[in-house]
């Protein structure tokens, strides 16, 4: 290896350094110099995490080799534009616009901003949008909104036009926090680049940390593994330990992962993933061995040395292959199709086959098939994770977790270290939208560690990570749904099938939402439905914001536009007809918690009427205009054994400590505990400068549960009151004032209280009934009402989505900012889930652009979200839940708006111009875009109905939760 020594002005001071300059990147160097706010997402040039400017050009420094920098060369990364106590007015205003949420992007987004100021002071909001487009800069939180807010009020300041002042958000004199929008007390580190993320975490371990990386054969989807030769990788330069199944065991792990079993129907009675590959190959993804290694290179190739042979076995790629009668088990101990939900309402319940007849007999009817994609997170941090053994003995894991405390549970027994002697840390994040539930990441560093008895930091690349880490489960799904003349629904009938790809953990779980929020939130009499999921050898299912609804959403979204076609009726209106008003029973026989949908469709309709107005103005043959509604939403919590606690702690100082796990992942974990914690010492006129957080660490914090199922703030903040209450209690004296510290402690009162909250208080809550489908499973549930407009182009079959319109109800807005950012950001995931983003083909779909991300030009500028703020009966100070109803539809008023548009209903997702080009095609020719032939999902729905209600199985209740795998029992959304 030859090096080469360089002086480079780096933040106007000339810096020296040596490097190789054919293998080293300037993001490298600029790292290993200290300069971490420098991030490195995607590694290939396409998500802008790493701009930097390079001689006063905005360049993507993760793919400049450095053998084409010239020495001398003057380079401004995001630590020379400002710091914490000298912030340039562009890092003042991401922080006050809300254009910062996990932050990972935020660094090379503001280098990027900055480099535009430079060049264009006075830019206009599509010239901002243009330089992002440019430079490749994606952000997978904010819709990109708020960034161009962001940029527009940073350049007032440049021009001298406004202060910083007058861009920052003043605090309130009178104390009222809540529904404002407090700056994220995370933001500050975020803005300057000094926020250490997991690769960052990693540079800055102990110098005797050990390096990981995986063997990701990468061979085939299905295969039994007949040998794995570590034998070169051994000898390889630097390397420690070679890690198969065999010296994880020898260490005493199982190397299984626990699992649990959710649903009275699933066949799953042992868990179904290891964490390193032994017999079997089930997904392109696997991981067979680690190489252990004194540095990440040294790691990664000895990992390329690790070799596999394999016998081939049938591969089934979708639901559809697997669930064929010559179909072999993917997993030997249960069928393909591991569990099913069906739901039987009105005639229904009596006998299935009645909602045929009545569906036959009504005024009007249409049927219909239609997939949705196995849809990538496409976070731009990848997987990243170290572990140590630290000062008590606990293996400690700093990692990405959407519930600290639930990885524990998942780690299980598999690594074998007891329980109690996990220690599970959450670094900051760069986003994860529903992935890090799944510890499978966690249980590859902790292995490591466990056989090395060393510090150890593991992190894949972005490939990697994409084929390691789980996805959205593909739909496939058939439905029929009928009116009377008057255009009333009289009766709907639907059969899906979920794809949960190679391992079954959580699935039984997720395909009851389909059970739930199919026809949501609508008024329909008479049901017969089932849900059913199986496993195939595809990547594996796991949550993703608004988890198992869009797939129903994808099927009666789409149902309720074309019925309303076939009656003659407008889409608007036949909703505003069928929407379920106080008394009515939604699909599970029991009343909606909540009946906003008047008022909320009454806020969209002028809104609406003027959108069609407007598209029918500006129709042309060349450029088709056209509008489409859906209705959607998401339930508030893990259900009727939801539990959730938190701490609160009065300081020496005379200052508070929050303790809690509401995991910050960039939905706002940091201030929606802020917030919640305001309020609750509203009485003290507490200010946020007097708040202290700790948080994410089960060694300090009590466990909050799971940052899902839109239940964090609602139960976190149930727990922040119950706290808050007894502290204001012990520290009120009798005159009606509050004791400080020292009278705390001069009185013997603790100074530390514990709230916990449990929906076991909900009166009347209840799970799916796996006979029937009825239940009333959690106490709330959020509203979203979508818009929107689209433009086709009919040369090309594009489509460019102009405006979206999202009314919704998440009760009372903790932080605006911050909920509107998830509304935002859910929007930005829908537009992409209709029109690009898909994981199926593994080598096409391996990085963020390849898998179809949205850059800032497929989001439109105006996205208007109007919040209908109906203080909730039950959430802490009258809020709900709020991000996942933001994705749970706005797909389908996307592919409603095409139909509209140009008369092209694309039924299997996502609308990419080949297909759209290729339906305007068919009618061109004078024929018209049919549904696929209907799609095969085993028996036939009635005949599966008469066979459930026939051989009925015990209804286990609120209290059924049996633990596998050696994995204590554990709540799952």
């Amino acid at each position: 290896m030859k090096l080469r020594k360089m002086w480079l002005n780096i933040n106007g001071a000339n810096r020296v350094f040596a490097c190789n300059p054919e293998k080293d990147s300037l993001a490298d160097v600029l790292r290993r110099m200290g300069l971490t706010g420098t991030k490195v997402g995607c590694g290939t040039g396409v998500c802008g995490s790493c701009s930097v400017i390079l001689d006063g050009k905005v360049i993507r420094s993760c793919t400049k080799k450095m053998r084409t920098v010239e020495e001398y060369s003057k380079v401004i990364t995001i630590e020379g534009i400002g710091t914490p106590n000298n912030l340039h007015p562009v890092q003042v205003a991401w922080m006050n616009c809300g254009a910062v949420q996990c932050g990972f992007c935020s660094p090379g987004f503001i280098v990027s901003a900055y480099g535009l100021l430079l060049e264009n002071n006075n830019p206009t909001r599509e010239e901002v949008r243009e330089w992002f487009q440019k430079h490749r800069n994606v952000c997978r939180c904010t819709g990109y909104k708020q960034i161009v807010d962001a940029v527009m009020a940073a350049a007032k300041v440049v021009r001298g036009e406004a202060s910083i002042e007058d861009i920052t958000f003043q605090l309130p004199e009178d104390n009222e926090y809540y529904g404002k929008p407090v700056v994220r007390p995370t933001a500050l580190a975020k803005v300057c680049g000094l926020a250490d993320y997991g690769d960052d975490q990693e540079l800055k371990m102990p110098a005797e940390t050990l390096h990981v990386a995986v063997a990701q054969p990468r061979i085939a989807h299905h295969a039994k593994i007949l040998k794995i030769d570590t034998s070169e990788a051994e000898t390889m330069p630097g390397v420690v330990k070679i890690i198969t199944h065999k010296e994880l065991k020898e260490a005493g792990g199982t190397n299984m992962m626990a699992e649990g079993q959710f649903h009275e129907r699933t066949t799953v009675m042992v868990p179904s993933r290891k964490i390193l590959a032994e017999d079997k190959i089930f997904r392109y993804g696997d991981v067979v061995a680690l190489a252990v290694a004194d540095t990440k290179d040294h790691a990664r190739a000895a990992a390329a040395k690790i070799k596999v042979e394999i016998e081939q076995l049938p591969e089934y790629l979708s639901y559809l292959d697997a669930v064929m009668p010559d179909a072999m088990r993917v997993h030997e101990d249960t069928p393909n199709i591991f569990s099913m939900q069906p739901v039987m309402k009105g005639v229904g319940l009596e006998d299935p086959a009645k909602v045929q007849e009545v569906i036959d007999n009504s005024a009007h009817s249409v049927s219909g098939s239609f997939h949705s994609t196995r849809e990538p997170h496409l976070t731009i941090e990848g997987t990243t994770v170290q572990a140590y053994f630290d000062e008590d003995d606990y293996l400690t894991i700093q990692c990405k977790s959407q519930g600290v405390y639930s990885s524990i549970g998942r780690i299980g027994n598999s690594l074998g270290v007891p329980k109690d002697k996990l220690r599970i840390v959450l670094n900051p994040t760069g986003a994860s939208f529903g992935w890090s539930t799944n510890a499978g990441d966690i249980c590859l560093a902790g292995a490591a560690a466990v056989v090395t008895k060393m510090p150890v930091a593991l992190s894949m690349s972005y490939e990697e990570h994409q084929h390691f880490s789980g996805k959205r489960c593909p739909s496939y799904s058939n439905g029929r749904v009928a009116c009377d003349e008057n255009g009333i629904i009289t009766a709907a009938e639907f059969d899906i099938g979920m794809d949960h790809g190679a391992y079954s953990w959580g699935g039984d779980d997720i395909m009851t939402k389909p059970a739930r929020f199919s026809f949501f939130p609508y008024k329909v009499p008479h049901v017969a439905g089932l849900v059913r999921i199986a496993n195939t050898n595809h990547n594996f299912g796991t949550a993703y914001r608004s988890y198992g609804s869009p797939q129903a959403y994808t099927l009666s979204e789409a149902l309720m536009d074309m019925l309303a076609e076939k009656a003659g009726i407008d889409p608007f209106e036949f909703r505003w007809r069928n929407i379920a008003r106080p008394g009515d029973t939604n699909i599970n026989s029991y009343p909606f918690r909540q009946y906003p949908m008047e008022e909320m469709m009454k806020m969209m309709r002028p809104i609406y009427e003027k959108a069609v107005q407007e598209a029918k103005a500006a129709d042309t043959p060349a450029k088709r205009r056209g509008v489409g509604i859906s209705w959607g939403g998401f339930n508030v919590t893990e259900g009727g054994t939801d539990s959730a606690s938190a701490a609160i702690e009065l300081a020496p100082d005379n200052t508070f400590i929050k303790y809690d796990t509401y995991q910050e992942l960039g939905q706002g974990g940091d201030i929606g505990s802020l917030m919640l914690t305001l309020e609750a010492l509203k009485p003290l006129g507490v200010t946020p400068d007097r708040i202290r957080l700790v948080q994410n660490d089960t060694k300090l914090c009590p466990d909050s549960g799971m940052s899902g199922a839109s239940r964090t703030h609602f139960m976190s903040g149930k727990a922040t009151i119950v706290a808050a209450e007894k502290l204001l209690n012990a520290m009120r004296k009798p005159d009606g004032t509050y004791r400080t510290y020292d009278e705390m402690v001069a009185a013997g009162l603790e100074t530390k209280y514990y709230g916990k909250y449990q929906t076991v208080s909900v009166p009347g809550l209840c799970r799916l009934d796996p006979n029937t489908g009825i239940g009333d499973p959690t106490p709330a549930y959020t509203y979203c009402l979508n818009l929107a407009e689209v433009e086709v182009d009919t040369a090309t079959g594009k489509t460019r989505v102009l405006r979206f319109t999202c009314v919704d109800d998440v009760g009372r807005v903790g932080n605006i900012d911050a909920v509107n950012g998830q509304a935002y950001g859910g929007i930005s995931h829908c537009i992409g889930f209709a029109l690009s983003e898909n994981y199926h083909d593994v080598k096409k779909h391996a990085n963020m652009a390849g898998a179809g991300v949205p850059y800032i030009l497929d989001i439109p500028d105006e996205i208007n979200v109007i919040h209908f703020e109906r203080p909730d009966e039950e959430g802490p100070f009258g809020s709900s839940g709020a991000s996942e109803a933001f994705q749970s539809s706005g797909h389908m008023a996307v592919l409603n708006a095409i139909n509209n548009a140009c008369g092209v209903r694309v039924y299997e997702m996502p609308a990419t111009p080949e297909k759209v080009k290729a339906g305007l095609n068919i009618i061109a020719a004078g024929g018209k875009v049919e549904p696929p032939q209907k799609y095969f999902l085993g028996s036939e729905l009635y005949d599966e109905l008469e066979e459930i209600k026939a051989n009925p199985v015990k209804f286990g209740g609120d209290d059924f939760f049996i633990p596998l795998g050696g994995a204590s029992a554990e709540r799952f959304f």
